[in-house]
């Protein structure tokens, strides 16, 4: 069997990422757990998001058989993994911008909410790094779609099995995740 861009991230996650505790760790979502998980070992790491971009591009994205034109979601947990996306893509020969939706519209200038070439496209991937309830991404979704922008796929690290993907399919979002939270313990 080959080795795939998903087992050295594996490796990675296991390492780095996942990490375990009798006293619960507080989420981002409000909720406790005993499974902590910091995907910012492997986003904010050059080596391990260079090699998370290429399972994306390579790996997870051509099974979706979908067409976009941007990738992005609410700050910060989507920024890295949405500029290396892109990247990778424009090392292809293909445009895909990135776009960083802020968690409110910024008081000053002319108060968008959302960075990036966003008026240039109709489609948008929605990334994010881990998703619990996946309430930082449907955030991100609504104020894409109020921007007129439709988004109707989602692509994560990790789904922490937790709610999330099925709060986003109510809101007609298909997640994928690169790995899911069962498979770390």
């Amino acid at each position: 069997m080959s080795h795939t861009f998903r087992d050295q991230l594996f490796s990675w996650m296991k390492t780095h990422v996942y990490r375990f505790s009798e006293t619960p760790f507080r989420l981002a979502s409000g909720l406790e757990s005993q499974h902590y998980f910091n995907c910012k070992e492997v986003t904010l790491h050059p080596e391990r998001l260079s090699i998370l971009a290429e399972c994306f591009v390579d790996e997870v994205i051509p099974k979706l058989n979908i067409e976009f034109q941007a990738v992005g979601g609410l700050t910060l947990g989507a920024d890295p993994i949405a500029y290396a996306i892109s990247l990778a893509y424009f090392k292809r020969g293909k445009t895909i911008f990135p776009l960083v939706v802020r968690k409110e519209s910024k008081g000053h200038g002319t108060g968008q909410q959302i960075e990036g070439f966003w008026k240039e496209v109709k489609t948008c991937l929605v990334v994010d790094d881990v998703i619990t309830t996946g309430g930082s991404t449907l955030k991100a979704v609504k104020v894409l779609r109020e921007a007129g922008i439709v988004v109707s796929n989602g692509i994560c690290i990790l789904d922490r099995e937790e709610g999330g993907y099925e709060n986003l399919k109510s809101e007609n979002i298909s997640m994928s995740p690169i790995f899911t939270k069962r498979e770390f313990f």
